[in-house]
């Protein structure tokens, strides 16, 4: 029996998010929570002390990690999942001056449904997954390169992770700002009048489609 469609949303609302994308969006948070847990506690030893079962920890922090792409993957079920990675990748005129305008009002003049600010989050996010994936196999799996290229590995994943720390503490602290971007991702409805001030470009997609066609 199939999974019956969503309602469609009140007149003043717009989908933005569908429920696949909403569970990669979650789904790596808690997993990125888990790997940043552990690792707290495998560097800090206080922590340490008071968790004691090191191997444990370990483990989860190992598995939590080679967790984190499969999420990512898996969204790709969903033609909207597809189709945000798509605008994600995509950098136009509109962001460059969404930049340049600086840490006052941002101009969002031509920002479609992602601004640059989320572009460049997204691709940083995403090179930070492979640099730590692919770094953590090398230390996890000491047969597959000599000691020299594991101390390296160590080195790079190390710092990768303090990065990832930034990137995501500045991703919670804009999203904490703006109640209606988090409205989105939890419920994968917003306003139509957050999306005009934020998103213009893509709530005038939004009201074209919804426009009805004259033969």
């Amino acid at each position: 029996m199939s999974r019956p469609a969503d309602p469609a949303p009140p007149r003043d609302e717009l989908d933005r998010f569908d429920r696949v994308e909403r569970w990669v969006h979650w789904s790596v948070g808690v997993l990125f929570a888990a790997c940043a847990l552990t690792a707290a506690v495998l560097y800090l030893g206080p922590l340490s002390v008071l968790v004691g079962n090191r191997r444990i920890v370990v483990l989860v922090h190992v598995w939590s990690g080679f967790a984190l792409p499969v999420p990512l993957v898996a969204g790709a079920v969903s033609k909207a999942y597809r189709s945000d990675l798509r605008r994600l990748g995509r950098f136009t005129p509109a962001d460059g001056a969404w930049l340049r305008a600086g840490r006052g009002r941002r101009d969002a003049d031509g920002v479609g449904k992602f601004n640059a600010g989320q572009k460049l989050n997204g691709a940083l996010s995403t090179g930070a997954i492979l640099v730590l994936l692919g770094t953590g196999t090398i230390m996890y799996f000491t047969g597959l390169a000599p000691l020299a290229y594991r101390t390296g590995a160590t080195f790079v994943h190390d710092w990768s992770a303090l990065a990832v720390w930034v990137l995501v503490l500045g991703h919670l602290h804009h999203a904490l700002r703006d109640p209606e971007a988090m409205r989105g991702i939890r419920s994968g409805r917003v306003h139509r009048a957050w999306a005009r001030n934020e998103h213009p470009e893509w709530e005038r997609e939004n009201r074209d489609a919804q426009r009805p066609r004259h033969p």
